[in-house]
């Protein structure tokens, strides 16, 4: 794959899911006070910005993980398929030779 094509791949994935993350954030901690957030009974005892960082990246990973997702599953046969070598550097019984 080209440099230019994962590159793009690569800002599909990751600029959508900013923006999501984004919006998870403002929605979450619309009704979440970060200082009153428990783990296993125990109060948290971050700070606020902690949490807000912390989440923030969670939910980009998330986010992340499901646009990468909808690229691979949006792939066609023919991306799938090719070879990776250029033709002049494909070994002579190359599977991926064309009929």
């Amino acid at each position: 794959m080209s440099n230019l094509i994962r590159d793009h791949r690569l800002m599909w994935i990751l600029w959508p899911s900013f923006l999501m993350a984004c919006v998870l954030e403002l929605i979450v901690f619309a009704f979440i006070d970060p200082e009153a957030m428990e783990f296993m009974g125990q109060p948290l005892e971050w700070s606020r910005s902690a949490v807000y960082s912390i989440s923030f990246f969670m939910f980009w990973l998330f986010a992340a993980t499901s646009s990468a997702l909808t690229t691979l599953l949006a792939q066609s046969p023919f991306e799938l398929n090719r070879c990776p070598l250029e033709r002049n550097e494909r070994p002579g019984a190359c599977p991926k030779e064309p009929c």
